[in-house]
């Protein structure tokens, strides 16, 4: 096996500019789907941050209120001694917020828009402040009565400034309508497209524009130490809930606001829980996710149809040119499979080596672009989710990519290297290149 190895590496070095395209084609495919990659996980770690900031926990209990068969609102009645329940039920339990929810009309003096509207206790909402970083006005201010915060692009598209009035407008359970008036205390800094349309209010301002009891909300977010935990966690839940006596809502992977016509036809009336994960929520974004995936392993597999096609006509040539070789190793007594294994062994070795260097490569260009934090034109925030551009590698992912790429490349040579096998001793020996 070492004489096979040192062979390989010796005909490598002797045909150093073939090597080195071979080589550097393979070494460019690996850089690139290791980049790809870190896109790729990079929107996903935005989504996943994005959304357990601004809309949903891990696991949510949520649910919909109906006073009468046709008309329901996401509302949770008696949210304490439910909290104290999931509390006993959750070990992995980190921490847990309760958020109001609804769906309002936001007016200024010059534009409106249709917002999802959150309500917020900001003095218990520690991952809040941690990921939203606001431009103008101060957070603090939004734990006062008739306040609200909006992002960059609302505020622009309302062409409002901290200190403006603004006017929310929305039904009511009983489905009169009502409106409250808002003061502007706070702009954020964009958080990917889910920023877009979401807004925050204080929490008591949500229950005054609703006219919802103290003890009311709209879903209690559950934030696990181990996200991993989540479908444990959402199938206990259901079942330890149902056996304390709860209503529970089908389980149905979709956002809050898509449910209504499905809550409003169905005949019942009180209050049913709807249990639901992180990625439930956000399911209508999984089509960026999709989108990206699709294109790196599209990317990816034409790239790697290229490198296929060029390593099995670089082994022919090899093969050919190295004719009245193979001739004297079968004669003097090499066997077709070791024949087959030097070949395999000379194209593992420039697989191996030029995916390490690719990755090398691709793995510094993930790091330099993470430092530089390059903004990203608004046309594409909504695809990537944020405003800068965040890569993440993750180290078994570039070594899987080492292995396919290094595997495919070896397996592709399998032909060749069978084909060197069978030639005949005194026929190879006799060739002229």
């Amino acid at each position: 096996m070492l004489q096979l190895l040192l062979i390989a590496v010796r005909n490598l070095g002797t045909h150093r500019r073939r090597t080195l395209m071979l080589g550097g084609a393979i070494a460019g495919v690996t850089a690139l789907l290791v980049t790809l990659m870190g896109v790729s996980n990079g929107m996903r770690e935005t989504l996943l941050e994005s959304a357990t900031t601004l809309m949903t926990g891990h696991v949510n209990v949520a649910g919909f209120y109906k006073v009468t068969s046709g008309r329901s609102a996401p509302v949770v009645s008696d949210y304490p001694k439910l909290l104290e329940q999931l509390k006993q039920e959750v070990p992995e339990l980190d921490y847990s917020v309760q958020r109001g929810r609804g769906w309002a009309r936001l007016i200024s003096e010059t534009s409106s828009l249709q917002a999802s509207v959150g309500g917020i206790d900001v003095t218990k909402e520690e991952g809040f402040r941690k990921v939203v970083q606001v431009r103008e006005g101060h957070l603090e201010d939004l734990a006062q009565p008739n306040t609200l915060l909006l992002f960059e692009e609302q505020a622009r598209q309302l062409e409002v400034k901290v200190g403006d009035t603004l006017t929310l407008s929305a039904p009511t359970m009983r489905g009169t309508s009502n409106t409250v008036d808002v003061r502007l205390v706070a702009i954020a800094a964009n958080v990917g497209m889910l920023s877009s349309f979401t807004v925050f209010v204080s929490d008591a301002t949500l229950r005054s524009l609703y006219q919802l009891r103290a003890d009311a909300t709209g879903a209690v977010q559950l934030y696990l130490k181990d996200r991993d935990a989540v479908p444990e966690v959402q199938a206990r839940l259901r079942e330890r809930l149902a056996a304390l006596g709860y209503r529970l809502m089908d389980s149905n992977p979709q956002p809050f606001f898509m449910k209504f016509d499905t809550v409003n036809r169905e005949p019942w009336v009180g209050q049913k829980l709807d249990i639901t994960t992180w990625e439930g929520e956000v399911s209508f974004l999984n089509w960026s996710l999709s989108t990206m995936d699709t294109l790196t392993w599209g990317l990816t597999s034409v790239l790697l149809l290229i490198i296929a096609v060029g390593t099995m006509n670089t082994v022919w040539i090899s093969i050919r040119e190295r004719t009245r070789e193979v001739g004297t190793l079968r004669a003097i007594g090499m066997q077709r499979g070791w024949v087959s294994l030097m070949f395999l062994f000379e194209v593992f070795s420039l697989a191996l080596l030029a995916t390490l260097a690719g990755a090398a490569v691709g793995l510094g260009m993930c790091l330099a672009t993470n430092a530089a934090h390059p903004a990203v034109p608004a046309s594409m925030q909504s695809f990537l989710m944020s405003d800068t551009l965040h890569l993440v590698v993750r180290p078994g992912a570039v070594a899987g990519a080492i292995a396919i790429i290094t595997l495919c490349t070896t397996a592709v040579s399998l032909i060749p290297s069978l084909r060197a096998a069978k030639l005949e001793p005194i026929t190879a020996m006799q060739h002229v290149s």
